[in-house]
């Protein structure tokens, strides 16, 4: 007779010839080449809705391609000053009379941000390297100010 495992309530037994379990890695794989360029392409392109996309895929992906890293953190820098002047237009645009001022502020802000979104995004999904114009950095320097503070 076979030593088998015992099983569990309702489960099968393990066959004695049966190959090892694997685990799971603890960290996730390496993206590769054309993955990496996927998602940094992508980390432009979501500034079309804002920062949240290029700040979803620096989290989440920034770790397993070093273009992903780049692309996204160039883009969540780009994107993080015109997607809070856009929220800050929306919330003022519902003040009477003048909140028309503020509705046309935040819609010029978005055409600007989806246009140079979608320059970024062809150039990157052709291998090159972005670096928008007139980039504040802002992140980054929320980034500083965090990491000082005791």
């Amino acid at each position: 007779m076979v030593d088998q495992p015992p099983s569990r309530s309702g489960s099968r037994p393990v066959p004695a010839d049966s190959p090892p379990f694997e685990r799971v890695p603890a960290r996730a794989e390496p993206l590769d080449i054309s993955q990496d360029k996927q998602f940094a392409t992508l980390a432009h392109l979501g500034g079309v809705v804002g920062a949240l996309p290029s700040y979803v895929i620096h989290r989440t992906l920034g770790e397993r391609g070093p273009f992903t890293r780049q692309e996204s953190r160039e883009a969540l820098n780009f994107s993080l000053l015109p997607t809070v002047i856009i929220l800050v237009g929306i919330g003022l645009s519902l003040i009477p009379a003048v909140g028309w001022i503020f509705a046309l502020i935040a819609s010029l802000t978005w055409v600007v941000l989806a246009a140079q979104s979608v320059i970024a995004g062809i150039k990157v999904n052709q291998g090159e390297p972005y670096q928008y114009r007139g980039n504040t950095h802002m992140f980054d320097r929320l980034q500083a100010d965090r990491a000082a503070r005791p």
